[in-house]
């Protein structure tokens, strides 16, 4: 069965988020964890939460061993733009381009492996 976690409105951008999603997507929840720990970026502490998250989700199931636990999907989606009309920058020509602050949908499932 797969358990989920999500972290919606992540103020992070998706470009910057899922390099972090690519290094633990099936890898085994210790080693996946073990790994964002070491990870320099700052996407990786978002998925640490995030794993976290659905490493507490499965535990509420009392027949789930959560040492067989590995990251079956791992993904991150754009979510909406902030500061949309609140603040510009200069553009060409003497236009005045809105600053785009990105966010993030991040979505973690695991899975308990097949014995």
């Amino acid at each position: 069965m797969q358990y989920r976690a999500s972290h919606r409105y992540a103020r992070i951008s998706p470009t910057k988020a899922r390099p972090a999603a690519d290094l633990i997507r099936g890898l085994s929840v210790s080693r996946a964890l073990d790994l964002l720990d070491h990870t320099p970026t700052r996407g990786a502490s978002f998925f640490i939460k995030v794993l976290r998250s659905a490493v507490a989700n499965a535990a509420q199931n009392d027949s789930v061993d959560v040492n067989t636990l590995f990251v079956s999907d791992a993904r991150v989606d754009g979510g909406p733009l902030l500061g949309g009309r609140a603040r510009f920058r200069p553009g060409p020509m003497g236009r005045a381009m809105p600053i785009r602050k990105r966010t993030s949908h991040i979505k973690v499932s695991v899975t308990q492996k097949e014995a």
